[in-house]
């Protein structure tokens, strides 16, 4: 008996042009999935999402604008206050100034302009002015020595000195009298 066996052939045939089949699908598959991949880099980039200011939750801002605020407060309040303190001691300085000017302008308005045009003190007819001593000395006719003709100079000196001083103090007590006044008018 002989058994009849049927012919691989059609069967394998069908099956290798089905699997051809299938690898011209995967194939295809394979294209358009790299062509779809390809331009991803560039898609990630545009559909990245981008957290904006109006986007941030009210409560995570108000967190962060207290904790800015405790961060940068004191030191904000310190650099106010160098500020104000510096500009307090401007002011001062000023008042200052202008409290010295007046006084060099009083102090230059008592004495007459120099008739030698130095400019200095010396020969300008200041000692004259201030001292009288030795416009007298020299009308006696009695010539100093050396040791008293130096103390009669640091007499003079101090005397100078000491008018000055008291002028510088006379316009200070002005000057605060002045403060003062205004001090006065601007308190309610």
């Amino acid at each position: 008996m002989s058994m009849s066996t049927p012919t691989p052939s059609p069967t394998y045939g069908d099956c290798v042009a089905s699997l051809r089949t299938s690898l011209s699908f995967l194939e295809s598959s394979v294209a358009t999935l790299g062509a779809g991949v390809q331009d991803f880099p560039r898609l990630s980039s545009v559909l990245k999402t981008v957290r904006h200011y109006e986007l941030i939750p009210q409560p995570t801002l108000a967190a962060a604008e207290a904790s800015l605020r405790d961060e940068i407060g004191p030191f904000v309040a310190l650099l106010l206050d160098r500020a104000d303190r510096h500009l307090e001691r401007q002011a001062r300085r000023i008042e200052t100034l202008k409290a010295r000017a007046e006084l060099n302008a009083g102090r230059l308005s008592h004495y007459p302009p120099s008739s030698s045009g130095g400019g200095g003190r010396a020969g300008s007819g200041y000692d004259d002015v201030i001292g009288g001593k030795e416009s007298k000395g020299k009308g006696s006719g009695k010539p100093l020595d050396g040791g008293a003709a130096l103390r009669a100079k640091v007499v003079r000196q101090r005397k100078e000195a000491l008018k000055y001083s008291v002028e510088r103090l006379e316009l200070e007590v002005q000057q605060k009298e002045r403060e003062l006044r205004l001090r006065l008018e601007q308190q309610p």
